[in-house]
């Protein structure tokens, strides 16, 4: 497959998202469009040489490691100025952004045995599997290993992922792999030569895993694994490794080959892969397999390129967080550093649905009723004898979740009615734009299936910096005598109108 120069074609949209499914972001129509030109000087993922998906290149969560020095207005290196995200490696060894080599078209992740760094002053505690302080072994032996690690700065919602590499050959790993909220997939795991036999990681093995980070997060924590045996030493040569992400599966291939399927269907309500995720590539020591040998550094962990593919959506609404799912995201604005993916506070960088505290009495995200995804909105059940406290029932965005230019939509959200008495209509508001769209008669819809509802909505203007979307359900929109069945929400979607 042939190299490709990034810098070398700009594709025609203007914001930092290829889509919505990108991120928490918005794009007008006109941005995801891509000229027939410009596509055909891009490179096509392995399993889809011929573009039948109709993929589009990521620039922001791609590079082709040409030049000198990694990128860092799309990569945060691991310990650079310092800081360090979330860890600081798997100790014993230690993340050192002097280890992040940019040279001859690749991305070289170096490990070596440095018994002169001056290791960081801690431990790192790994679950069940252990804790050691780094720089060293529990019992105070010298293991002077140091690493590296690299993330991208903006995340993504589904799509092809794709990396060349080779890993080293010692007892280190090299990872390609993801996190999102309450959510990681390793795309793969390996090691060049592993000092024992323990576990499923061996030198011509690729072990890919989907890991739930809901807490209580506690090991173990994967929901599905995959060991894909190979005929080739992974330290060997370099091969084609990616991973098609949809919004339920995931496709495993190597060298363009699919290795292996995943579906919701097959983890129900553990598949968790429903939120933007960053691309992480870094090499650690696993103690479980044994520690690499002074002899055997420096070694290198090597990615020719990283590429992401996407497809364009219509819908101009963040999927996920209007899907229920997790939080939107507010990429303009840098992740906290201790942000982890179990974390459900609202920071500059994730902000969440919110539910005033007596709204919150009746209306709730669940998990298991879904149209997609794993969650829904739900109004539940108002008991026989119970009065509702309050005259409006409601869900807010967080400022900013509404980014449209003035224009003409079709908004849409599917609906699901248990059978028996439930509220006539369900409004959204347009705060900011003095719009409140009433889909009513819910009451008359077919029960116990998953309606999609629309209507035409009209923006006299653009959306300000404090937009924001509610939901609400009226008192006097519920039924006299006790509303005996649940309404959920799930799936709100705005579109152009063509």
């Amino acid at each position: 497959m042939k190299k490709l120069s990034l810098k070398k074609f700009t594709l025609c949209f203007g914001t930092l998202c290829l889509t919505t499914a990108m991120t928490g972001c918005q794009t007008t129509e006109a941005e995801t469009v891509v000229s027939e030109a410009t596509q055909s000087s891009v490179v096509m993922p392995a399993s889809d040489q011929t573009n039948q998906g109709g993929w589009v290149l990521n620039q922001d969560v791609s590079d082709e490691f040409e030049g000198t020095k990694l990128d860092e207005d799309k990569w945060f290196i691991e310990g650079q100025h310092g800081d360090y995200y979330i860890w600081k490696g798997r100790a014993p060894s230690q993340f050192v952004p002097e280890n992040v080599i940019v040279e001859d078209g690749k991305l070289k992740l170096r490990t070596k045995w440095e018994p002169d760094y001056d290791f960081i002053k801690e431990s790192y505690a790994d679950g069940g599997m252990g804790s050691a302080p780094y720089g060293k072994l529990k019992d105070g032996t010298p293991m002077p290993v140091t690493t590296a690690g690299v993330l991208t700065k903006k995340r993504f919602l589904h799509g092809y992922m794709e990396v060349k590499s080779k890993v080293g050959n010692a007892a280190i790993t090299g990872a390609f792999w993801a996190i999102g909220y309450e959510q990681e997939l390793d795309i793969y795991e390996q090691m060049g030569n592993p000092k024992n036999k323990k576990g499923n990681i061996r030198e011509m093995n690729s072990l890919a895993t989907a890991h739930d980070w809901s807490p209580p997060a506690q090991r173990p924590t994967n929901v599905f694994q995959h060991v894909e045996p190979l005929p080739f030493r992974t330290a060997d040569e370099f091969h084609v490794y990616g991973a098609e992400w949809g919004v339920d599966f995931l496709k495993l291939f190597i060298d363009g080959r699919l290795v292996h399927h995943f579906t919701q269907d097959d983890v129900g309500t553990d598949w968790v892969l429903n939120n933007p995720m960053e691309i992480w590539l870094d090499s650690e020591i696993f103690h479980w397999l044994g520690y690499p040998h002074k002899e055997e550094l420096p070694v290198d962990f090597e990615i020719e390129y990283l590429r992401v593919w996407q497809k364009p959506i219509d819908n101009l609404l963040a999927p996920a967080f209007f899907g229920f799912e997790g939080p939107i995201l507010f990429e303009e604005n840098p992740r906290p550093l201790t942000m982890v993916p179990e974390d459900s506070n609202n920071n500059d960088y994730q902000k969440f649905w919110d539910f005033d505290e007596t709204s919150a009495k009746y209306l709730s995200i669940i998990e298991g009723d879904y149209a997609t995804g794993v969650n829904s909105l739900e109004l539940r059940q108002i008991d026989k004898n119970e009065t509702v406290e309050v005259d409006k029932i409601r869900a807010v965005t967080p400022e900013g979740a509404i980014k449209l230019p003035a224009g003409d939509y079709i908004l849409s959200m599917k609906v699901w009615a248990d059978k028996g008495r439930v509220a006539k209509n369900v409004y959204i508001n347009f705060e900011g734009q003095d719009i409140e769209v009433t889909f009513d008669e819910i009451d008359k819809l077919e029960r116990r299936q998953w309606i999609t509802l629309e209507k035409k909505v009209t923006f006299a203007k653009d959306s300000g910096a404090k937009d924001k979307l509610s939901i609400e359900i009226h008192k006097a929109d519920l039924p006299k005598k006790r509303m005996g069945t649940r309404l959920r929400i799930d799936d709100i979607e705005m579109k152009a109108v063509k």
